[in-house]
C-alpha cells in the first residue's frame, strides 16, 4: 500500500454507495476503504476486522484516519469508542448509520427517541435479505417490539425497491410510517466535521 498525503476513511459498507457519490461529486477528498456490511451481524467479527484495518493503515495515513462507524456499532457499552481511543484516531460523530446520514449527533433519537422504528434504506434492505427464509412467525417475532417502518432515501433511488419494502412490510407486520428524502447534505456534514477534526489534529501533530 502507498503512503498518500489525504486522509484515510475506514468505513461500514452500509455507507458506500453515499460515499462514493460524495467522492464522484468532489464534495469529499479522502482515501476510503471499506468493511463488509455483513459484519454488522457480530459485534466480536466486525471488532476484529476494523482493529485489523486501522493497525494495516495507520502507518501509511499519514494525514490521519477516520473511522466512518457508530457509536453503538460495536456494542452499547463505549467498545467503539475504545477502539478509537486505542489506535488515537478521529471517528465520525454519530450513533450508527443511519444516524450518520441524518446528520449525525444524535438526530436520529429526535425521530425515534424509543428505539420503535425499523429504518430501510436500499443497503439495508440488501442487508436484511438473509432472514427472509425463516418462518413467517419466527420474523414476526424478531420485530414485535418495533411499531413500523422509516424510509430513508439519500440518493433518490428508493423508489426502485418499492416491491421490496412492500414485501419487508408483509413479512414483518410493520406498517410504513413515513419517507424521508435526505438526500447527501447529513452525511456531507457529519464526514466533513470528522476530516476537519483529523486535519486539526494532524496539523498540530506535525
Amino acid at each position: 500500500m502507498e503512503k498518500t498525503d489525504k486522509p484515510h476513511m475506514i468505513a461500514c459498507g452500509i455507507l458506500q454507495e453515499e460515499i462514493d457519490r460524495l467522492l464522484t461529486l468532489g464534495e469529499i477528498e479522502v482515501e476510503v476503504h471499506y468493511l463488509s456490511k455483513g459484519l454488522h451481524t457480530d459485534y466480536n467479527r466486525l471488532q476484529k476486522a476494523l482493529n485489523g484495518a486501522l493497525i494495516k493503515r495507520l502507518p501509511q495515513a499519514r494525514a490521519g484516519i477516520v473511522v466512518a462507524y457508530g457509536d453503538v456499532c460495536l456494542g452499547f457499552n463505549g467498545e467503539m469508542q475504545a477502539l478509537v481511543e486505542k489506535h488515537d484516531v478521529v471517528k465520525v460523530d454519530g450513533l450508527n448509520c443511519i444516524d450518520c446520514l441524518l446528520g449525525g449527533k444524535g438526530r436520529l433519537l429526535e425521530i425515534d427517541p424509543e428505539h420503535k422504528m425499523l429504518f430501510l434504506n436500499p443497503a439495508f434492505i440488501h442487508f436484511m435479505d438473509k432472514i427472509w427464509d425463516r418462518p413467517r412467525e419466527e420474523i414476526r417475532e424478531m420485530f414485535n417490539m418495533l411499531e413500523g417502518i422509516v424510509l430513508v432515501d439519500a440518493l433518490g433511488d428508493l423508489d426502485a425497491y418499492r416491491d421490496r419494502i412492500d414485501a419487508i412490510s408483509e413479512k414483518t407486520g410493520l406498517p410504513i410510517l413515513e419517507r424521508k428524502n435526505i438526500g447527501l447534505d447529513g452525511l456531507k456534514e457529519v464526514v466533513q466535521d470528522a476530516l476537519e477534526r483529523n486535519n486539526r489534529r494532524a496539523g498540530g501533530l506535525s
